[in-house]
């Protein structure tokens, strides 16, 4: 069973890292939102997220690496979120009328618990809660 303190450090170390991904990839993403549309904005700083979190995750979040399994289902969590986000991002947009500028951070906190549960399961030991 894992201990609360380590699960929390694990969290607070997954927001972090998320906070710190968030913030690069949404610079970004307001950047090219000045030639762009925010939908393919959206999804060149997504991808870039990815292969960041990917890395954050691996060596500063669960300090954990499960070899080709994390390297084949990382991928499959954010492709998941991608869809999720796009379509959160389209509502606000379009039916909600939400500022572009920010209504892809009113998706992202949506989607932050289901993003930490499926990489721990990932990333982590199979002795990790």
């Amino acid at each position: 069973m894992l201990n609360t303190k380590v699960a929390h450090n694990v969290f607070a170390r997954f927001l972090l890292s998320g906070g710190f991904n968030t913030a690069l990839t949404y610079v970004l993403y307001l950047v090219l939102l000045n030639s762009l549309s925010y939908q393919i904005s959206y999804t060149i700083s997504y991808l870039s997220g990815v292969v960041l979190a990917y890395f954050l995750n691996r060596s500063l979040v669960f300090k954990a690496h499960q070899g080709l399994r994390s390297i084949l289902l990382f991928p499959i969590v954010y492709i998941l979120q991608y869809v999720f986000t796009c379509l959160i991002l389209k509502l606000l947009v379009d039916v909600f009328s939400v500022d572009q500028r920010i209504a892809l951070l009113f998706a992202i906190i949506l989607f932050v618990p289901v993003n930490f549960i499926l990489s721990k399961k990932i990333f982590a030991h199979k002795n990790f809660g």
